[in-house]
């Protein structure tokens, strides 16, 4: 039996060191060795059609004698588990895919923001973003002989910056999304949570002795910050358009409503051009003569309504066409249809007029006016008593005549 054995072994892998074939070719050989290599053999026949390395493994173990042990093990390991191999197939599939439809996605997606913004909003904002940098360096600067305010300006202008551009950014997120929406309490307007922010800076550069002149010199701190804002623009610190640029980036953080700011966004550049002609916060000049106002195109017919350059009819229905600005002064001088007090007033006759009506309401009520004057040299008379006097009157006396005596009267 070993000498047939050894022959079989050196017929089938002359070649061959792995242990795995030869323990194969000595399960078909000693059959009565255990009775573990005989339930393998049993179930290797039994089972033919159980796994791919059940039926591959004594075949190809016989018919690939050159074969290395790494390479039978790989193409064992590989035909018995052909669905692993499916799973990740697929799995590379997909991995492969995402990144496409990520890209698509993107490629898809706005990429051209609209960074408009309401222009007066912006403008108010940099002006008290300027008297805020003034009253921070005024504060700081109280009782101390060795500093100044336009000394500390630069410096307190980083500060400040920084500052209220770390509070504008965590301000949706505090207001709305941590309390679950703005408190009532406060105002979310953008230009009052600014303003916020700027007195919540203030206090922590205020000193003092800045609070108790504050409190007891009030007046005089206040010059002394509207100096100081006069004196940073006339050496021009801090100009206004840089200010503009600094107020247009708080308010975009703030103004989570969009009632300020243009939120739009656009695929390619030529739709932002063409938003741009259209867009609500876009800056436009008065048409008006004479006026030179900017303002967003949103607030067209609001400066159109109060724009003291507009050209308008006179409000008393009087010929004139004028300026607005000179429209109170038109109504109240030299306008025909300005009214006044009949020039009998001051014996009796209540009746406005307008004033190139005078010739004629005084034609019209002769009766009623020498009534008044008799009346008032007859005290007391009632006006039945003084008909008769006035009939007698007016059929005697002309108008001109009747005027003259009513003058006269007056004057008595």
């Amino acid at each position: 039996m070993e000498t047939y054995t050894s022959l079989v072994n050196n017929q089938t892998k002359p070649n061959e060191a792995g242990n795995a074939d030869t323990s194969v070719t000595h399960n078909q050989t000693k059959l009565n060795q255990t009775d573990t290599a005989d339930t393998s053999v049993i179930d290797s026949q039994t089972k033919p059609k159980q796994t791919d390395d059940a039926d591959t493994s004594p075949t190809d173990n016989q018919t690939k004698p050159n074969q290395t042990d790494a390479t039978d093990s790989s193409s064992a390991d590989n035909q018995a588990k052909p669905n692993e191999g499916d799973t990740n197939d697929t799995s590379f599939t997909d991995v492969d895919l995402k990144p496409e439809k990520i890209e698509d996605v993107k490629e898809q997606g706005p990429k051209f923001h609209c960074e408009l913004s309401d222009k007066e909003m912006v403008h108010k904002i940099a002006l008290a973003l300027l008297e805020g940098l003034s009253t921070a360096c005024v504060d700081m600067t109280t009782g101390d002989i060795f500093r100044s305010p336009g000394t500390v300006a630069a410096d307190v202008r980083k500060e400040m910056l920084d500052y209220l551009t770390e509070r504008s950014q965590s301000f949706v997120a505090e207001t709305v999304v941590l309390d679950g929406g703005p408190q009532e309490e406060k105002s979310d307007h953008p230009f009052d949570v600014i303003s916020d922010f700027i007195d919540d800076f203030l206090a922590l550069k205020r000193n003092l002795l800045s609070r108790v002149s504050g409190w007891l010199l009030t007046d005089m701190r206040e010059d002394k910050i509207d100096d100081f804002v006069q004196e940073m623009e006339l050496n021009s610190f801090w100009l206004l358009d840089r200010r503009e640029a600094v107020a247009q980036t708080l308010l975009r953080n703030v103004d989570f409503k969009n009632e300020f700011h243009c939120s739009k966004m656009f695929k390619t550049n030529e739709e932002l051009e063409q938003h741009r002609l259209e867009c609500g916060f876009r800056t436009v000049t008065c048409e008006n003569q004479g006026c030179s106002a900017t303002f967003s195109a949103a607030h067209m017919e609001d400066h159109d309504s109060i724009c003291p350059f507009k050209i308008l009819p006179c409000e008393q229905k009087c010929p004139e066409i004028l300026m607005r600005r000179e429209m109170d002064r038109h109504c109240i001088t030299v306008c025909p249809m300005k009214l006044v007090n009949c020039p009998f007033y001051s014996i009796g006759c209540q009746a406005t007029v307008p004033s190139c009506n005078i010739r004629d309401h005084c034609s019209n009520d002769v009766r009623s006016h020498l009534l008044y004057a008799l009346q008032y040299l007859h005290k007391g008379a009632s006006a039945e008593d003084l008909g008769p006097r006035v009939e007698q009157i007016e059929r005697v006396i002309p108008l001109p005549l009747f005027y003259l005596f009513l003058a006269a009267t007056i004057l008595l």
